[in-house]
C-alpha cells in the first residue's frame, strides 16, 4: 500500500512538471482495495480494471520502473512508451490492462473467466470497476452471462463516492451496489474498502466461492479517493474538510501503521520500509527520465497481428 501511495504521489509531481502528459488518474486513498484482493489470489489468476490502474499494476508485481517509464512515454515502459497509463499489460503478472472505455473491462473480465471455465483450470478473474460504471448496460449483460454459465469471476465495485465529479448519491438509484447482481442470483457484500484486513477477508470468501464452481460474486468496496478524478480535475464538487476528515479518520495506511505499532512493531522498522519504498519510487522516476523516447519506427509496431 505504501509503494502505491508513494508511487502515485511521485506520478503527480512528474505530471505537474510536464513530464507526464495526457490523462493521469491517481489511486491515492484506495490502496487497501487492490492490495487486500491481491492477497487472495494464486499464480495464474487474472486482474483487469479501468484507467485508474497504476495501483493494480504494482500490486500484481509489475515493476515500478516499467510503469513510470510508460507514464512518461519512454521506451522503457511496458508498452514502449506508446500507451500511457491506459494501455499497460502484463500477461506474465496476470494483469490484463487498464481500460479507458467506462465499464468495457467488465465484459473483457468475464471473457477471461469464460476461458478459465472452459479450460477447467481452477483460475479466477477479478474485474474491477467504479461506481460510476456500475450502471452501464454491458455490466448487467456481463452479470447475466457470468451467472448463466457460473463463470469464476469476482466483480469488484470500487465505490470511491464520486464518478468523475458526480456523487453516487445523485447518480445511482441503487443505494446498495452490492445488491446489483441480485436479479441474476449473484451474491454480494458491502466491504469497508479502507480496511485492508476486511478487504482480504471478503476477498477470500468471494474467490473461494468462484473457485468452487459456484459462479460469480460481487463485492462493493466502499472507499475514497483523495485526489480529483484525474490530475486535471480541481475537485470543486466536495469540500476540503470532507477530504481531510477521511484522511484523518479512515486512511488505510495509517490504520495498518497503528495496528503494527500497537502490536509491538518498532517505529524504526516502519521508517525503514518507508525509506525502502521511497528509494524504489525515486529509482523509477530516475529511470523514466533517463530512458529515451521511442523511435519513430515504433509507430509501425504492435498495431497488427498477422496469422496464417
Amino acid at each position: 500500500m505504501l509503494l502505491i501511495r508513494r508511487f502515485e504521489e511521485k506520478a503527480g509531481q512528474l505530471y505537474g512538471m510536464g513530464l507526464i502528459g495526457g490523462f493521469c488518474h491517481l489511486y491515492i486513498g484506495q490502496e487497501a482495495v487492490v492490495v487486500g484482493m491481491q492477497m487472495t489470489l494464486k499464480e495464474g489468476d487474472e486482474v483487469i480494471t479501468s484507467y485508474r490502474d497504476h495501483g493494480h499494476m504494482l500490486a500484481t508485481g509489475m515493476e515500478a520502473r516499467g510503469v513510470m517509464a510508460e507514464l512518461t512515454g519512454r521506451i522503457g515502459g511496458y508498452s514502449k512508451g506508446k500507451g500511457g497509463s491506459m494501455h499497460m499489460f502484463s500477461r506474465e503478472k496476470g494483469f490484463y490492462g487498464g481500460h479507458g472505455i467506462v465499464g468495457a473491462q467488465v465484459s473483457l473480465g468475464i471473457g477471461l473467466a469464460f476461458a478459465n471455465w472452459y479450460r477447467e483450470d481452477g483460475k479466477v478473474a477479478l474485474a474491477y470497476f467504479g461506481e460510476g460504471a456500475s450502471n452501464q448496460g454491458q455490466v448487467y449483460e456481463s452479470f447475466n452471462l457470468a451467472a448463466l454459465l457460473k463463470l469464476p469471476c469476482v466483480f469488484i465495485i470500487e465505490n470511491n463516492r464520486y464518478g468523475m465529479g458526480t456523487s453516487v448519491e445523485r447518480a445511482s438509484a441503487s443505494k446498495d451496489l452490492s445488491k446489483n447482481g441480485a436479479p441474476w442470483g449473484i451474491p454480494g457484500e458491502q466491504v469497508n474498502g479502507m480496511d485492508v484486513l476486511a478487504v482480504k477477508a471478503a476477498g477470500e470468501r468471494a474467490v473461494a466461492h468462484c473457485r468452487a464452481g459456484k459462479g460469480p460474486y460481487l463485492l462493493e468496496m466502499q472507499t475514497y479517493r483523495y485526489r480529483g478524478h484525474s490530475m486535471s480535475d480541481p475537485a470543486k464538487y466536495r469540500t476540503r474538510e470532507e477530504v481531510q476528515k477521511m484522511r484523518e479518520q479512515n486512511d488505510c495506511i495509517e490504520m495498518v501503521r497503528k495496528l503494527l505499532l500497537e502490536g509491538g512493531t518498532p517505529e524504526a522498522e516502519l521508517k525503514a520500509v518507508d525509506d525502502e519504498v521511497k528509494a524504489i519510487v525515486q529509482d523509477s522516476a530516475d529511470f523514466a527520465q533517463s530512458s529515451p523516447e521511442p523511435d519513430e519506427s515504433e509507430l509501425w509496431t504492435d498495431v497488427l497481428v498477422e496469422t496464417r
